[in-house]
């Protein structure tokens, strides 16, 4: 019994958290070229994240100094499903990233760009 409860509340959080993510039909497309971490997405991270997400502590416990520290919140091969795109294409109400006081000085993501991230992560992140 206690096996069922549990495997329903996992199902019931996945669900739960996939609702809060916003309208995938509403992202950008994905760019329609190979994409380069080093030279395409870690610039885009610099300018308007890292500097709230990195150091001893990160915003939202979040750090995206490195790239494996940036897949946390990115489903690899599948960014519509990517908490991260979704955040940075201002989907997830509330959450938007960086966050709408903030983006005098860390400029929102251009759909280009979330176009660009969302090619890499559908590429596998490499």
């Amino acid at each position: 019994m206690k096996l069922l409860i549990t495997t329903l509340s996992v199902v019931a959080l996945a669900f739960t958290v996939q609702a809060d993510l916003g309208d995938a039909s509403k992202l950008p497309p994905a760019a329609k070229k190979t994409v380069d971490f080093d030279k395409d997405i870690k610039p885009i991270f610099e300018k308007s994240c890292v500097k709230c997400h990195s150091g001893e502590k990160p915003k939202g416990k979040y750090s995206m100094e490195t790239k494996e520290g940036i897949m946390k919140e990115a489903v690899k091969g599948d960014s519509a499903k990517s908490e991260l795109v979704h955040l940075a294409a201002d989907l997830v109400v509330d959450s938007e990233m960086p966050p709408l006081d903030k983006r005098d000085k860390y400029p929102a993501l251009t759909k280009d760009q979330i176009g660009l991230i969302r090619a890499w992560i559908d590429q596998g992140a490499k």
